[in-house]
C-alpha cells in the first residue's frame, strides 16, 4: 500500500464504521449525564477514541506476530460484547427504575464502566488488524491514529446530542439510556453470528 489521497479516504472510512458503536454508547452517557461538562465530554470521547486506536494496532501487531492465538479469541468478540454492554446497560436501567424521577441524583460514569465500555464499543476493531496488515508499521500507526481522531468527533457528537435530549427527557433518560447500550450489545452480538 502507498501513501495516496485512498488511504486516508479509507482510514476515514473505518474511523466512521467502527465509532458507531462508540456513537451509539456516547450518546446514552450524554442521556445518563445531562449536566455532563464539556471538559468531562472530552475525557469520554478521548478514552473511546484510544481504545479505537489500540485495538486495530493490536490486531496489526496479533496477524505479524501471533495470528494463531487471534484467530481463535475472535469468535468470542461478539460474546464478550454482549456481555460487557448487557452488564453496563442492564445496570443503568435498573438504577433508572429505582431512582424514579429523581433527575439530580444521577450518577456519572465512573472510570471503570467507562474503560468496559471502551473495550466493549471498540473490540471489533481488533479485526481491523486483518485488513490493514498489507501496512507497514508506520502506515498502521497513522491509519490507527486517523480512526481515533474521527471517533472522538463523532463521540463528541454523541455526548451533545444526548446531553441536550437527556435535558429534555429527564427522568427516563438512564432507562433510555440503558436501553441502548443493550441494543448495541445485542447488535454486534447478532450482526456478528450472522
Amino acid at each position: 500500500m502507498q501513501w495516496n489521497i485512498l488511504f486516508f479516504f479509507n482510514s476515514v472510512l473505518l474511523g466512521v464504521g467502527l465509532a458507531m458503536d462508540a456513537f451509539s454508547v456516547s450518546l446514552a452517557n450524554g442521556l445518563n449525564e445531562p449536566h455532563m461538562s464539556r471538559r468531562r465530554m472530552l475525557g469520554i470521547a478521548g478514552v473511546f477514541a484510544a481504545f479505537q486506536a489500540l485495538m486495530p494496532m493490536t490486531g496489526w501487531v496479533c496477524v505479524h506476530t501471533i495470528v494463531q492465538y487471534f484467530r481463535a479469541f475472535e469468535k468470542l468478540i461478539p460474546w464478550i460484547a454482549l456481555a460487557l454492554l448487557g452488564f453496563i446497560g442492564g445496570k443503568m436501567l435498573i438504577e433508572g427504575i429505582r431512582g424514579g424521577g429523581d433527575d439530580d441524583a444521577a450518577p456519572g460514569l465512573g472510570l471503570g464502566a467507562l474503560l468496559v465500555q471502551g473495550v466493549a464499543t471498540s473490540i471489533d476493531a481488533l479485526s481491523v488488524g486483518f485488513t490493514i496488515a498489507e501496512y507497514d508499521r508506520l502506515m498502521a500507526l497513522v491509519c490507527s491514529l486517523i480512526i481515533a481522531a474521527v471517533t472522538l468527533c463523532i463521540c463528541l457528537g454523541g455526548l451533545v446530542l444526548g446531553r441536550k435530549f437527556g435535558m429534555r427527557l429527564a427522568g427516563r433518560a438512564q432507562i433510555l439510556g440503558g436501553a441502548i447500550l443493550i441494543f448495541i450489545g445485542l447488535e454486534i452480538f447478532i450482526s456478528s453470528m450472522l
